[in-house]
């Protein structure tokens, strides 16, 4: 809580738990004024809108977004969580706020006057600000479209279970949503949503129905005759056209599969670009919600400050933040790694330390900012130009190292103890940092799956490639389920071949 001393001749937007309309208002034009004109956010306008817990559920189950088209494992989700929820086993989020312009914002009915003011500046204005100015949002997310496009992907789901029957359009999506994973683009700049394009996409593909094969399978050379030389040089001009080798595997499936129909190519191509608006949400999540607990933290206390809310309703605000940002010890039953809300903040907080009251040690390490006074313009900066796995490798600190008493752990499987090759010194501090920040990179985390060839002159196979990263070989039940999704797209046979990235040596090979 700040320390400053509190105005008492204003008075308070609102007093206790109970909340109406005039009082949600207020606060919002409240935090609106110190979001905008004291910490200088840039924000989408702002919708919010009051929801009960059933349809927060509700949400969940569709990923968060006001619009999905309808598949059964939403239902499922939804029965299991309504299921944890009325058992009080499991609480529901706050608030849920969509990445769209203008942004949306919901805040369930259940909370009291003081949550619904902080969710507003958590999510309306911390989430916000991150979701319009951070450089990966910018480049793979179109905020103005995402609402359309939604809207247009349910109305054509809809069309398709009208046309070919529920049960065929739930094979494709359920297939779809099974390598959804392996169905983003992630060196390449996606495409803007355009629904209008769409559309047109749309039409155009019904005005020239393919028959269950592509042209580049009608159209493939006689090769009986022809030599070995003549067939390499023809497969690797087909392997060009192809694309090869690929890492997106929707996309190929898409664009190459010969057995689908339009329409089914279509349901691909939604549930990829679903899926890549959410690519930059998964590698923020740190920064993302450090932001937005920054933010909230920041406006509560200057209400507290100018006399806009009283002691109790900070009271309740501190315990729910301190709940919020706690960091389980590592032998607690509720440990299950590193808090992303705790660690955000408390980055965010210590470069705002660094930038007003520099150690020579922050001196060191951080010359570019250490003293600057501008903690602010600091943070923004941030905000906009990093992921958290460089957010951590800038701006992680051996003062926070300290703080969080991060060490590194060595785990050599051919040996019968950890070693712990990282302590609090300049060497230890520099590999914690880059440990650390690998536990956050997308990249690493994700299967490195390829299609790597494609039988075109036998039985036109599928081959794909899975380089082993840190010895971890894939589950084999799981590999032969996904298998069989992708061979249903495919319509010939698949194989998957798991590679030694140094030597290339096959260690397994996974068939349906």
């Amino acid at each position: 809580m700040s320390a400053s001393k509190k105005k008492t001749s204003v008075t308070p937007l609102f007093d206790g738990a109970e909340w109406d309309f005039d009082k949600v208002n207020n606060s919002f034009q409240a935090i609106q004024k110190i979001a905008l004109e004291e910490l200088g956010l840039d924000v989408y306008p702002t919708q919010i809108e009051v929801i009960t817990s059933e349809q927060m559920l509700d949400a969940y189950s569709s990923v968060g977004m006001p619009l999905m088209y309808n598949h059964w494992s939403f239902g499922k989700s939804f029965l299991h969580d309504e299921a944890r929820y009325r058992k009080g086993q499991s609480g529901l989020a706050y608030e849920i706020v969509i990445n769209s312009n203008p942004c949306i914002c919901y805040i369930m009915e259940e909370n009291s006057m003081t949550m619904q003011a902080l969710v507003m500046a958590h999510a309306a204005f911390g989430h916000n600000h991150f979701f319009k100015n951070n450089h990966l949002f910018k480049q793979w997310t179109d905020a103005n479209a995402i609402l359309d496009y939604l809207q247009f992907a349910r109305n054509y789901i809809t069309k398709c279970e009208q046309r070919h029957g529920q049960k065929e359009v739930e094979k494709i999506l359920d297939s779809a949503h099974a390598l959804q994973g392996q169905g983003i683009d992630k060196f390449t700049r996606r495409q803007k949503l355009d629904v209008a394009a769409l559309r047109q996409i749309e039409l155009e593909r019904a005005e020239y129905e393919r028959s269950q094969y592509s042209e580049l399978w009608r159209t493939l050379p006689e090769t009986t005759s022809k030599n070995t030389g003549e067939i390499d040089l023809i497969e690797q001009e087909l392997a060009r056209k192809l694309g090869l080798p690929e890492s997106n595997l929707l996309y190929f499936l898409e664009k190459h599969s010969p057995v689908l129909d339009n329409w089914q190519r279509e349901i691909l191509r939604i549930v990829r670009s679903v899926a890549q608006y959410f690519y930059p949400q998964r590698q923020t999540k740190m920064m993302n919600e450090g932001c937005a607990c920054f933010v909230h933290h920041t406006i509560m206390n200057r209400l507290y400050d100018s006399g806009q809310i009283t002691e109790g309703c900070m009271l309740e605000f501190i315990d729910f933040h301190t709940r919020v940002i706690a960091q389980p010890d590592f032998d607690s039953p509720y440990f299950s790694g590193i808090n992303p809300y705790a660690l955000g903040f408390a980055m965010m907080k210590d470069i705002e330390r660094i930038c007003e009251n520099p150690t020579d040690e922050d001196r060191e390490w951080f010359p570019a900012i250490a003293g600057n006074n501008q903690p602010m313009k600091t943070l923004r900066e941030a905000w906009e130009n990093f992921r958290d796995e460089s957010f951590i490798l800038q701006y992680l600190s051996p003062h926070l190292i300290r703080e969080f008493r991060l060490f590194n752990l060595k785990d050599d499987t051919t040996k019968p103890h950890f070693l712990v090759d990282a302590i609090h010194n300049e060497r230890g501090y520099k590999t914690v940092r880059s440990a650390l920040a690998a536990q956050y990179s997308v990249a690493s985390l994700d299967l490195d799956i390829q299609v790597t060839n494609v039988d075109l002159h036998g039985n036109r196979s599928m081959i794909l490639s899975h380089n082993i990263t840190n010895g971890m070989t894939l589950e084999e039940k799981q590999a032969r389920q996904v298998i069989a999704h992708i061979r249903r797209l495919w319509g010939y046979d698949v194989s998957l071949n798991s590679r030694e990235p140094d030597s290339g040596k096959i260690v397994k090979t996974y068939t349906e």
